[in-house]
């Protein structure tokens, strides 16, 4: 198996031309990233994130839309708002078939960039999606006191499990799930979940507890594998983890309750995975790991890099949204 992707007639694509003062491959080809395997975890893992969902499901979201509906390409947009746990009200979008046909619901989240608005093009044509901005990010569920940034994001409340910002934004996704069903009662019956990055990573961590969710698709996933994550540079969140590592070397046994590559031991649904060679922002040994874990049925679109501008990078992004579309269709 070659070390680098080739194109469509087979012809094998160099090394990516970069400046970064590591090597973003880390030194793994594919065979090796195949290999990639999950930390087990501790042996409350399940107990800790049952009994969050469990706490999380009986939080009433009391969902609004909040403002006028628009419609565009076919698709009615309104903003939302929802009550998650610890009573914080988080903001988002709804976006609805404007010819009234909803085949299932998606819950669709971001990266650590937030999310200004919603792309309804991700999911397949008939869903009902709900795009909420997880605790502290995006445009519309920004908090005092915790930062906005990923590198002070990922730190928030690390010192503990129980306080730990990550638990809490999984939480969000739970209750997002709950609000939609509210909102629009058909998404009820097929619920699927996207999640890109910092996104991917915290469906991992959502998915295996909640079985309402029957489909899911994950991009270039993060925290996965933190063992091994915590030895790789990088310039996403994790370098600030591994900073706080140094510092604090009882931070890796609350991470342990938050590897997304552990969770993805206990997913049994099918989840699609779209997972880079190249990536100076999370490592792909960790994007690996969280595909090879998964318990179920699962599909792998292998990108050339992410988080990274290169060549053919515009055709990869179509053909892996198109990939998941098909996935995630109630039809196929």
């Amino acid at each position: 198996m070659s070390p680098h992707p080739l194109t469509s007639d087979g012809t094998e694509l160099g090394p990516l031309p970069h400046d970064f003062p590591f090597d973003p491959t880390h030194g793994y080809d594919l065979p090796r990233l195949l290999a990639v395997e999950a930390p087990p975890g501790p042996d409350d893992f399940a107990d800790f994130w049952r009994e969050r969902h469990a706490r999380a499901r009986r939080v009433d979201p009391a969902p609004r839309i909040e403002g006028p509906w628009t419609t565009v390409d076919g698709v009615r947009i309104a903003d939302i708002s929802y009550v998650s746990v610890d009573g914080v009200r988080i903001g988002g979008w709804l976006t609805v078939p404007a010819d009234g046909g909803v085949t299932q619901g998606c819950v669709a989240t971001h990266g650590y960039g937030g999310r200004e608005a919603p792309d309804p093009r991700q999911a397949p044509p008939g869903t009902a999606t709900i795009w909420p901005c997880l605790r502290g990010l995006g445009t519309r569920s920004l908090l005092p006191g915790v930062p906005a940034n990923s590198a002070g994001h990922v730190l928030h409340g690390i010192d503990a499990r129980e306080s730990y910002l990550i638990g809490a934004c999984v939480a969000d996704v739970w209750c997002a799930a709950t609000a939609l069903q509210r909102l629009v009662p058909e998404a009820g019956g097929r619920l699927t979940y996207l999640g890109t990055s910092f996104g991917g990573g915290i469906g991992a961590l959502a998915l295996p507890w909640d079985d309402r969710f029957q489909a899911a698709g994950l991009t270039v996933p993060t925290f996965g594998n933190h063992p091994l994550r915590v030895t790789l540079p990088c310039t996403g969140s994790g370098e600030s983890v591994r900073s706080r590592l140094a510092e604090e070397p009882s931070v890796l046994d609350v991470l342990a309750y938050f590897d997304a590559a552990t969770a993805a031991r206990h997913i049994r649904i099918p989840v699609h995975v779209g997972a880079a060679l190249f990536d100076p922002s999370v490592p792909p040994p960790g994007q690996f790991a969280v595909h090879n874990a998964l318990g179920g049925p699962r599909e792998l679109v292998v990108l050339r890099a992410g988080h990274f501008d290169h060549p053919g990078e515009r055709a990869e992004t179509a053909a892996l949204e198109e990939a998941q579309r098909q996935f995630l269709s109630p039809s196929r």
